[in-house]
């Protein structure tokens, strides 16, 4: 099954997107109002993403531009952002135990989105 994003149905009409490997979701984004905005993330994403600068918020590390950020969550754990040149995040990550664990899902996700395939799932 490999890499793929998948377009999908979020509550009040809206859409989200998803990027998965064998069916588990390594991120996702928000809510957008249409089906096109949803397109329009893939479509960035599969643009940016292999070129993005890794900022470590842990370490007071920044970056401008497309970025990936590794983040500290409230119990001690790690998470991924992929933030959009205007400072918008457009990806999250679940929480991971290790950083070294955030930074394969960033290293995945630069070598593996441009090339993924977009599956809508949406009725």
């Amino acid at each position: 099954m490999g890499y793929k994003f998948k377009i999908t149905d979020r509550k009040n009409d809206q859409f989200g997107v998803q990027f998965l490997y064998n069916s588990e979701v390594m991120v996702w984004s928000e809510s957008y109002k249409g089906k096109a905005s949803a397109k329009n993330c893939i479509e960035s994403l599969k643009k940016n993403a292999p070129d993005a600068a890794v900022a470590d918020l842990t370490k007071d590390e920044a970056a401008k531009g497309y970025r990936f950020e590794i983040a500290g969550t409230k119990d001690g754990q790690f998470m991924v952002r992929f933030v959009a040149a205007n400072g918008e995040p457009m990806v999250i990550s679940e929480s991971y135990k290790s950083k070294s664990s955030a930074k394969n899902c960033i290293a995945s996700c630069k070598k593996n989105m441009p090339a993924a395939v977009a599956e809508d799932t949406t009725a």
